[in-house]
């Protein structure tokens, strides 16, 4: 046994991934060849901030085209980082095209199977766009900072990631908003005339 805890020195903490889509980048990648489900998949993580699982658990019952909302939370074990959002225009186009061809009760699909990934998919996807260092998850930090730079408070970008905490949501993507030290800035205005 010994006495005293010894003194561990941990790594620093790397700095956060702040790899992010542009618009321009969204078109490029939205505009490419790829399998179906894929662009599904894609779409609902980039219009609903999903995680990935999320978007690969979403079955057909939890999608209400009457009132244009999805609802991420499956029941099953950890909610993390899953809530009920809206539906927009292209998304509940995309998601109506589905449902027509669907073959099972998941909304993401291959031949009738759901899909337990899209990694291989995502990056040809990716490669084929000429884009670099996107994977899933940058596609919901892209829905967070795409939010912050449109102004929307917050609050609302933390109850659309699913967050308990809006503290974590604004460490995070505060620096995104327009109106982000504005008035930190203004209080420092000196030598103006």
């Amino acid at each position: 046994m010994i006495e005293a805890v010894p003194f561990i020195e941990l790594p620093p903490k790397p700095r956060p991934r702040d790899r992010y889509l542009t618009k321009d980048e969204i078109d490029r990648l939205l505009a490419v060849e790829c399998a179906f489900h894929i662009r599904v998949a894609i779409l609902i993580m980039l219009t609903t901030a999903a995680r990935v699982t999320a978007a690969l658990e979403l079955t057909w019952d939890r999608v209400d085209f009457t009132r244009r909302h999805i609802d991420l939370r499956n029941g099953d074990g950890p909610l993390k980082g899953r809530a009920v959002v809206p539906m927009n225009e292209t998304l509940t186009e995309t998601l109506q095209e589905a449902r027509q061809a669907a073959l099972s009760d998941h909304v993401v699909e291959w031949a009738g199977r759901p899909v337990k990934s899209i990694k291989k998919g995502l990056a040809a996807a990716v490669r084929s766009a000429g884009l670099e260092g996107v994977t899933a998850h940058v596609l919901r930090h892209t829905a967070a900072v795409h939010m912050a730079e449109a102004g929307v408070s917050m609050d609302e970008i933390s109850q659309y990631l699913g967050h308990t905490n809006t503290a974590i949501t604004a460490s995070v993507y505060a620096r995104y908003s327009p109106q982000h030290l504005q008035k930190a800035a203004r209080a420092l205005e000196f030598g103006k005339r």
